[in-house]
């Protein structure tokens, strides 16, 4: 077979690689490389970099080693360092954070830690600037020794340079269970090589051996290129390999265990200071060959020099690049690491931690690792230098360093309380086997009371849509009274709005739902705290109406600096159906949280956003919030945030018409919700299948699943989310001739309104006046409906407009009729509500009018995805390329990409053209 770039047996593979690099310019791409040790995937990085530069690429490169994954962003540090001073010219925002995460901002300057996020997104504008002076390829050997922080930006990354000129090519070592390994990335799986291959590469490297001793290496390498290669030098060893193995490396063992052997049997053959400087180099967390000479002096109790090395790299086991020493490859480190005793292993760390004096972080990291036992000194110090990892972003390097105290910590309390401290990190960062497994061994300490009620929120938080009964529901609130007489009370409003999410996600009963709130009104917190505001509305939205009501009433939204009182007090206006307040206020809450990169909340204010956004009619923005809240759900690990996206797009298909996709995503999201009887998804998943039903022309199937809503004996029942279903039942009702059965319903709804007069209810409830109506009463019911003030309720509006229409008609008032049915059709061809507008349009032929065409405007804005509709809107606002990117996490490249596929589309070729099409007002209002 004909050599690719060198290589045998691997032309398919490289051209895949060559392939994305000549097709850069057109398109960006990224892969994962997989394989086993020594398959060969560093030589295709290699190969493809090489191609790369000979194309006239710029070349970026990381090698990830294991000795160096605890150190945060040390491997981001390393693929920029040849471009950081590209990084200077990012935003104020994204330059800090990142500056912070490489230690390169003073820590008396950092406000706390900068977001893992905001992090992410100076990388990629760093990389694609570098990209749009010339074609970039990004090369990563070893991502799975990567430090996390790491993994996760270039997962960042790879995902958002499909419209920038760069590639990536990730190579992962198979078995290695890593999130950017498991991403939605294209793979390439590199295999052993063929039999007529392997001789080829054997022929070329051993052509002097026997055919028996041909044969065995040929057997025992199955396919390796790396064993191809390294048996038969372990092979001329006969002597060392005789006292290793006997007779030959024994067959039990697996390739990679032989082939560490093999490396391990030469390494016997250097001379102790040699060996020395290499097991410092090898436990080392970087290459430093200042560091490992200094470390190998202090290890072996005399002076070391540069040349001790020399017979390590003539024995071709390292190699050197400046002042920096490299492992040939990965499993020379691991065989110098396991042949090794453990006594020798803990002397070489303390020797580096001698020498790393000007590094705090790093010099107790070894300390800490060169103590087998416990150190109460050594616990101390890494618990205070754990603030370290956390002003420069790395939260996973945070709960390391806090777990290694509680280990080295004699205290069994303190012990627990470091375990404690770790755990609650590893909820901020959304690792849910993570807390639990914290949790466990905190459990198996003398924790005080307090750690105790503590521990029980951490272990609560992240099964929050898993409903319990009344008695768990009652624990919690025993655990948040203790924290109330502990004076805890940012704990005991934590175990509330645990307890609170349980009353929401599934109907847990009036006494539970009443206990939360009566516990919560002990909290020493003013009345009106944003917080507590949202433990009322989701704990017990109709009973704690006006008290959440009268706090929100008080808020002044331009006041308010903190995007996370902001969520919280739109939570409480969107658990009270007040949707126009919960727009304007979780509004300002995703531009705050845009600006400071806290995807994770961002996430949940979108999904919070989509049902409301497309009760008043913006659907722009709630298909906009949609996509974008699933995908940053997804990014984020919050599984059950995902599926309230999925309703809501769901929902949202419906309505613009798609009938077969929105009922295939209800009953997934039902699916999941089942398991867990989430009565709250499960609501928003017949509140799809209604919504398809009315736009597919089938009202009798839209009533009864509407009806499901309204039934509390109905796993589907929802006392929120029933509010939304009013209008759509009566319409379905009417429409499928079952008006009189939802009389009982609709009364039962008034008396409720009597007290809970939430607008969605209490807007909702004129509209099922008005078609309910007899002929005698119709008239002044739509007309008292339409004289309500409706200037942000246009879909409502319209609907209205549209019943009035269709009963004036039959009132053979067709004159009359035309007006209101004109309106409609505008409002409905704004929207996107198609098959409201279809009706409409052949309700105003019958009325004698015509019935026009959707509006190019119309037309063309559902030709958009939702993330072109999104970046349309900014642009229209005014917004550059770049500062849309910022908003939206990409980059300014990207949003490029995507307005010079708006542009046709929408038939405009100018900004201020585009503006007139897409501004963010649409004349609706006074439709």
């Amino acid at each position: 077979m004909p050599e690719a770039g060198g290589l045998i047996g691997r032309d398919g593979e490289l051209r895949v690689l060559t392939d994305m690099v000549d097709a850069v310019e057109d398109e960006g791409s990224a892969i994962v490389v997989m394989g086993d040790p020594g398959i060969g995937k560093t030589s295709l990085l290699r190969a493809a970099a090489a191609h790369g530069k000979n194309a006239g690429a710029a070349v970026l490169s990381v090698v990830g080693v294991e000795a160096e994954a605890h150190l945060p962003f040390a491997g981001l540090h390393q693929l920029l360092r040849p471009v950081l001073a590209e990084t200077d010219r990012l935003p104020t925002p994204q330059r800090d954070a990142l500056h912070a995460a490489f230690g390169m901002r003073p820590s008396d300057a950092a406000e706390g830690a900068p977001e893992p996020f905001m992090i992410a997104l100076a990388t990629l504008n760093a990389l694609t600037d570098v990209a749009s002076q010339k074609p970039l390829l990004i090369v990563v050997d070893d991502v799975q020794w990567l430090d996390l922080p790491t993994q996760d930006v270039l997962g960042f990354v790879a995902r958002r340079i499909g419209s920038d000129p760069c590639v990536l090519i990730g190579v992962v070592r198979a078995g290695h269970d890593i999130a950017f390994a498991a991403s939605d990335l294209p793979q390439l799986n590199v295999g052993r090589l063929t039999e007529q291959d392997a001789r080829e590469l054997l022929d070329r490297n051993t052509a002097d051996l026997g055919y028996a001793d041909r044969e065995r290496i040929l057997r025992e390498a199955a396919g390796n290129p790396l064993a191809l290669t390294e048996l038969p030098l372990a092979l001329r060893s006969a002597s060392r390999l005789a006292a290793e193995y006997g007779e030959q490396p024994p067959h039990s063992l697996p390739l990679t265990a032989r082939l560490e052997r093999a490396f391990a049997a030469r390494l016997g053959d250097l001379p102790p200071l040699c060996q020395d400087a290499l097991l410092v180099a090898a436990v080392d967390d970087a290459d430093d060959l200042r560091e490992i000479i200094a470390g190998a002096t202090i290890l072996a109790g005399q002076e070391a020099h540069v040349a001790v090395l020399e017979a390590a790299v003539t024995a071709g086991l390292v190699r050197f690049d400046n002042l920096y020493a490299h492992f040939r490859h990965p499993l020379v480190r691991a065989a110098v690491i396991s042949k090794e005793s453990v006594a020798r292993k803990q002397a070489a760390h303390a020797a580096l931690a001698e020498v790393l004096t000007d590094e705090p972080y790093r010099r107790v990291w070894h300390r800490a690792q060169s103590i087998g036992g416990q150190d109460d000194e050594v616990a101390d110090e890494m618990e205070r230098a754990h603030a370290i990892p956390l002003r420069r972003g790395s939260v996973s390097e945070v709960i390391w360093a806090l777990e290694r105290s509680a280990e080295l910590t004699t205290d069994s309390a303190t012990r627990g309380r470091r375990l404690m401290l770790a755990a609650e990190h590893a909820f901020g960062l959304g690792r849910a086997d993570l807390v639990d497994q914290l949790l466990e061994r905190a459990g198996r300490t003398s924790l005080t009371r307090l750690d105790q009620v503590r521990m029980q929120w951490l272990g609560e938080i992240f099964h929050d849509g898993v409903p319990g009964d009344a008695d768990h529901i009652r624990t919690l609130c025993e655990a948040a009274q203790e924290a109330i007489d502990a004076g805890d009370s940012a704990l005991a409003l934590n175990l509330l709005q645990a307890a609170g999410l349980r009353c929401w996600w599934a109907d847990t009963g009036p006494e539970a739902r009443a206990l939360v709130c009566e516990v919560a009104r002990r909290v020493d917190r003013p009345r009106g705290d944003a917080q507590l505001t949202a433990i009322f509305s989701i704990a017990d939205p109709l009973g704690e109406y006006q008290t959440v009501a009268d706090s929100l009433a008080g808020v002044r939204l331009e006041s308010i600096t903190d995007p996370a009182a902001l969520w919280l007090y739109g939570m409480a206006a969107a658990a009270t159906a007040d949707p126009v307040r919960s727009v304007d206020l979780l509004g300002r809450a995703e531009i705050m949280l845009r600006q400071q990169g806290r995807l994770g909340l961002l996430s949940q204010v979108l999904t919070m956003s989509v049902s409301d956004s497309m009760e008043i009619g913006d659907w722009e923005h709630a298909w906009a919030a949609s996509e974008e809240g699933r995908r940053l759900a997804a990014d984020t690990g919050q599984a059950i945030w995902d599926a309230g996206s999925q309703a809501g797009y769901a929902m949202l298909l419906a309505l613009r018409g798609d009938h077969g996709r929105s009922l295939e995503i209800a009953a997934e999201v039902e699916r999941s919700a089942a398991g867990k009887k989430l009565s709250n998804l499960l609501a928003c998943g017949q509140l799809a299948r209604g919504f398809a039903y009315l736009s597919a022309g089938r009202p009798a199937d839209a009533y009864h699943a509407l009806r499901r809503l309204f039934d509390q004996d109905d796993p589907a029942f929802h006392v929120h989310e029933r509010f939304h279903a009013v209008s759509f039942l009566a319409e379905a009702a009417v429409h499928a001739g079952l008006a009189g059965e939802v009389h009982e319903v609709i009364a039962d709804l008034e008396s409720e309104a009597v007290t809970v007069r939430s607008p969605i209810l209490v807007r909702q409830l004129t509209y099922a006046r008005a078609v309910l109506a007899s002929d005698d009463e119709a008239e002044e019911a739509f007309l008292a409906a339409l004289s309500a003030d409706l200037t942000r309720w246009p879909w409502l509006r319209a609907r209205l407009e549209l019943a009035f229409g269709q009963w004036l008609r039959r009132q053979r008032r067709v004159a009359e009729a035309r007006r209101p049915l004109h309106s409609a059709q505008l409002t409905f061809d704004l929207i996107g509500a198609r098959s409201w507008a279809e009706s409409t349009r052949v309700e105003l032929r019958a009325a004698g009018g015509r019935g026009q065409a959707a509006t190019g405007k119309a037309n063309g804005l559902s030709s958009l995805t939702a993330q072109e509709l999104q970046i349309a809107r900014l642009a229209a606002e005014g917004l550059s390329n770049k500062e849309i990117g910022e908003r939206l996490y990409l980059s300014h490249r990207t949003v490029g990409s995507h307005l010079y596929r708006i542009f046709p589309k929408l038939d405009v070729s100018t900004r201020a053209q585009l503006a007139a099409v897409v501004g963010p007002q649409d004349p609706v209002a006074g439709a």
